[in-house]
């Protein structure tokens, strides 16, 4: 089970649009000092809420997979604020990755990139890859700002469907986290799409909010196409 506070459950802070400033602030202070604790956060995203754990801290890693019910074999994506983050997780990004990010970060795009040699991680079985993605959420990016990089995966337990809501995060891992960030529902409840670009031409590993015709429309300038769906896959998230 994943860290709680002392009370065996966790810390809802209801952050919507009628909310202080104040209740933000306490909000984004509450989850940045769990993270730093090593304990276990949900915050709201873009597409769904997301369960969150210090990306560079693999006991918070670990417990985090735990809390899904999830094991090393899929390790969760790491959420950052910033577009110039990337070139600090990722090495050999192509350019074509770069007109995708340009086109769709913020948003619900992850990419699949080689990680850095020289990170001192553990996210679980990546064969030397990390995926990456930068939320289009004010209050998602405010919490990053404070805390960095982030593991994210979604808030649910495997098996069930994603919360969109804090009510339904709460449900399902109010006793697992020790911070649940309510930032009313989310708005959409389509996941990322995921492309793996390690290689000469970008794959689709997940469909989600962003079409492929979206994709390559982003991409014609750099001469490339999405690979089509029966070629091998080598790399996953």
């Amino acid at each position: 089970m994943g860290a709680v506070n002392e009370s065996g459950s966790a810390q809802v802070f209801e952050v919507d649009g009628s909310g202080s400033e104040d209740e933000r602030a306490a909000a984004i202070d509450a989850a940045a000092l769990a993270i730093q604790r090593g304990q276990l956060v949900v915050l709201p995203t873009d597409t769904v809420y997301g369960l969150a754990a210090d990306a560079f801290d693999p006991g918070a890693v670990s417990r985090l997979l735990e809390a899904k019910g999830r094991g090393r074999e899929m390790p969760p994506p790491v959420l950052v604020s910033t577009a110039t983050t990337l070139d600090a997780l990722a090495s050999k990004v192509p350019d074509y990755a770069r007109a995708l990010t340009g086109a769709f970060w913020p948003g619900p795009l992850t990419v699949v990139c080689h990680e850095q040699p020289s990170l001192r991680w553990d996210l679980g079985e990546t064969r030397g890859t990390v995926a990456v993605r930068m939320p289009d959420h004010a209050l998602a990016r405010d919490i990053l700002d404070r805390t960095g990089p982030l593991a994210v995966s979604s808030a649910n337990l495997t098996g069930e469907p994603a919360a969109t809501t804090g009510a339904e995060a709460v449900s399902m891992l109010g006793d697992r986290v020790s911070v649940i960030v309510d930032g009313g529902p989310t708005p959409g409840a389509v996941p990322s799409t995921i492309v793996d670009v390690t290689g000469d031409r970008p794959r689709v590993l997940r469909l989600g909010a962003i079409s492929v015709a979206e994709l390559d429309e982003a991409l014609a300038e750099e001469g490339v196409t999405v690979a089509p769906d029966d070629e091998p896959e080598e790399t996953t998230p």
